[in-house]
């Protein structure tokens, strides 16, 4: 399987060499093109899925032998752009329904976008939380340094919306373009804290800690994922949706942190 990381709004991406077809445990066996799915699945996908959906994509191939996912994770408003500008993709699964629209209503969408899983918002700090950040609140004091996401991207549209619900005014020192990029910032000691997705968190815990607090419930994110027309894999685009859906998609999903639907 190739891993593409693509930076919101650059054309350019990197490309990792094919992963090895194992059989992971919990993953049936399958003959070559097993169901008539082969060839490459190119499948774009909301940054906050990177571990679970390259987990996903490494059983995929297994119970598939003839076939190969390839990603490219970004923030889903990147992503949506590419799609309706003509980028190669087969999948599209969006961190949030309004990114997705954009794509549906270009009439890019060969159907009806499922939700997957939903997602919720977690302050991440240093280890230790040594600035002692409780809530929100927290964020608005002096010297704190804080991460968000562009609104634009969904995590930081859901980080607007909970601090709306919180009253707090918080002036952040930077505005990224994905999750990752703003758990990026702590991790570097760059800033105190950073709003991002409680399984991004979960994904970094030898790293950060994460700080829950009660406005996260008003802005719950949910995750849809399409089939698009111009799937050049069509077959193979809607396999691998299957498979997200499947009873061991939902396993790898949930054993991230992500919520069921």
């Amino acid at each position: 399987m190739r891993l593409t990381f693509a930076v919101a709004g650059l054309a350019a991406v990197l490309t990792l060499g094919p992963a090895g077809c194992g059989d992971p445990a919990g993953t049936p066996t399958a003959r070559a093109g097993e169901g008539g799915v082969s060839g490459t699945v190119n499948v774009f996908a909301a940054a906050s899925l990177t571990e679970s959906f390259t987990t996903l994509g490494k059983r995929f191939e297994a119970a598939h032998r003839g076939a190969t996912v390839t990603f490219n994770f970004a923030g889903s408003s990147a992503l949506a752009t590419q799609i309706n500008q003509g980028a190669p993709a087969d999948v599209f699964a969006s961190a949030a329904p309004a990114n997705m629209s954009t794509v549906t209503a270009a009439g890019n969408a060969a159907g009806t976008p499922t939700t997957f899983v939903r997602n919720q918002l977690v302050i991440a700090v240093a280890k230790g939380n040594p600035k002692k950040i409780a809530g929100l609140s927290g964020l608005t004091g002096p010297g704190i340094k804080v991460a968000l996401c562009a609104e634009a991207v969904p995590c930081g549209a859901a980080a607007r919306t909970a601090l709306d619900a919180s009253g707090a005014a918080l002036t952040p020192v930077t505005l990224e373009q994905d999750v990752r990029a703003a758990l990026a910032k702590v991790k570097l000691g760059e800033v105190d804290a950073a709003l991002v997705y409680r399984t991004d968190a979960k994904a970094s815990s030898g790293d950060v800690d994460a700080i829950e607090f009660p406005e996260s419930a008003k802005a719950v994110n949910e995750y849809p994922i399409v089939v698009l027309r111009k799937a050049a894999n069509a077959a193979g685009a809607r396999a691998f949706v299957d498979y997200v859906l499947s009873a061991d998609g939902r396993s790898v999903l949930t054993g991230a942190g992500f919520q069921a639907p």
